[in-house]
């Protein structure tokens, strides 16, 4: 879904929904606190936020596999495959499965390295394991209590911090904040923190801030007209990478998170972009969930996460690594 207006304050419909939203936060947390944990044989890192809807953890689990593999280790990433059909533990093959069978997210980790989804994450982890894992990273996993997590790490979008504060559906959240970061060892926020979040951060955890910055081949599009599109939690923050990279955003078409396109959507957005002389453009996530054929006619923009001080991630995982 993406994320209505109405979270951004607090206004009558927030009151309204805010007992539905305490509810909800008092069964998740039952669950979290109730949960028995299992402890595997090699660390486990969870990449996880506080809020649903998109903040950027995709780019920084990408990064961490990457800086594991440069350091030797044969990291795994393990996630439900939410938006698939499938429920595993399976080990994603991108030649043989598609965004119905394992979802997006999982098909996108899986063009790096090692992907297993599993909708029982302890499972997952132990099939990982078996086929030679040195280091699982979990992604989207901070609510879920089934294994034992040797690194907690929240991340958090800067621009919009926890926004009201409320707890799903009066608000973003999936739990209560205090209650989240008790659990996590590590923050990252991405982009600039707009609501002056790192002053309220509880000072025994490690932060570390850095943006979303689009690849180097994404010079082509300066100057360029393109019709932008995208399913994601946010996608205005797509819509305004574009802009910052000095394309000429002449139409934009938001969807809601994970969404499962339609021929008709994307020849829609074609045929505009054919008018108007433009470029479509989407996110490597949207991608995903194209056709081979459709693919090929749509320019796909690639973001990585760039840290302030790199040498915090390195830390951390060295931590990590080394108290097992």
């Amino acid at each position: 879904m993406r994320a209505p207006e109405f979270w951004q304050s607090v206004g009558p419909l927030v009151k309204a929904l805010t007992p539905i939203g305490n509810l909800y936060g008092a069964i998740a947390g039952w669950r979290i606190r109730h949960a028995t944990l299992e402890r595997i044989t090699v660390p486990v890192i969870s990449v996880g936020n506080l809020t649903v809807g998109g903040t950027g953890k995709t780019p920084v689990v990408r990064d961490l596999v990457k800086r594991l593999k440069d350091n030797g280790h044969r990291p795994v990433v393990i996630l439900r495959g939410y938006g698939g059909q499938l429920k595993g533990p399976l080990r994603v093959d991108t030649d043989a499965h598609t965004a119905l069978d394992v979802g997006d997210e999982a098909l996108l980790h899986a063009r790096d390295g090692m992907t297993w989804i599993a909708s029982k994450r302890v499972l997952g982890a132990k099939a990982a394991v078996a086929d030679g894992a040195t280091v699982i990273v979990l992604d989207d996993a901070h609510q879920h209590g089934s294994l034992h997590k040797d690194h907690a790490l929240l991340v958090v979008d800067g621009p919009v911090g926890f926004s009201n504060h409320r707890i799903f559906p009066a608000g973003p959240l999936r739990e209560d904040v205090r209650a989240g970061l008790a659990r996590a060892d590590s923050v990252i926020i991405l982009g600039a923190d707009a609501t002056d979040l790192r002053s309220r951060l509880p000072d025994d955890l490690t932060q570390a801030v850095g943006t979303l910055e689009a690849e180097a081949e994404s010079v082509h599009l300066h100057g360029r007209k393109v019709v932008a599109f995208a399913g994601l939690g946010r996608p205005q923050k797509f819509f305004d990478t574009l802009t910052d990279l000095g394309a000429v955003v002449v139409a934009t078409h938001p969807f809601d998170d994970h969404h499962l396109y339609k021929p008709a959507d994307i020849q829609t957005i074609l045929d505009e972009a054919y008018a108007l002389d433009a470029l479509p453009v989407t996110t490597e996530k949207d991608a995903m969930r194209l056709t081979p054929d459709q693919r090929q006619q749509v320019n796909v923009l690639r973001v990585a996460v760039r840290y302030q001080n790199p040498a915090i991630i390195d830390s951390l995982l060295q931590d990590v690594l080394s108290s097992r």
